[in-house]
């Protein structure tokens, strides 16, 4: 078991008080294969940053959920089969943090380098 975040874009069109059900009705794969729902955090429609099948706007759904990586590929072929669901993205949590790590330590040099530049 190990902990993933998945981020869901759903079809706009669909009506914002269906979201939870459905989703609910995905993360099912996760509860019967032993998995737990950690947080579901429905943060409704935003603007993409590039059209998708011709949409500008989606609703973002966000879940962070334990499970084996079977039940995560499961679910994920499941809401890739979904017409309502438009992308979808799942990171294993700690490969996350491993990236933000990178991430801040890029940010860090480049600012040393900055600051060596402006003195």
């Amino acid at each position: 078991m190990h902990p993933y975040e998945l981020m869901v874009i759903l079809d706009p069109g669909i009506d914002e008080r269906t979201v939870a059900p459905s989703m609910e009705k995905f993360l099912g794969v996760i509860r019967t294969a032993g998995g737990e729902i950690e947080n579901v955090d429905i943060w409704g429609k935003r603007r993409l940053a590039y059209e998708i099948n011709k949409q500008s706007e989606g609703i973002y759904v966000v879940v962070n959920f334990t499970a084996s990586h079977e039940a995560t590929a499961e679910l994920d072929r499941q809401l890739g089969l979904s017409e309502a669901v438009l992308r979808t993205k799942v990171l294993r949590s700690d490969e996350l943090i491993a990236q933000r790590a990178a991430q801040a330590k890029h940010e860090q040099a480049k600012a040393a380098r900055a600051a060596k530049v402006g003195a």
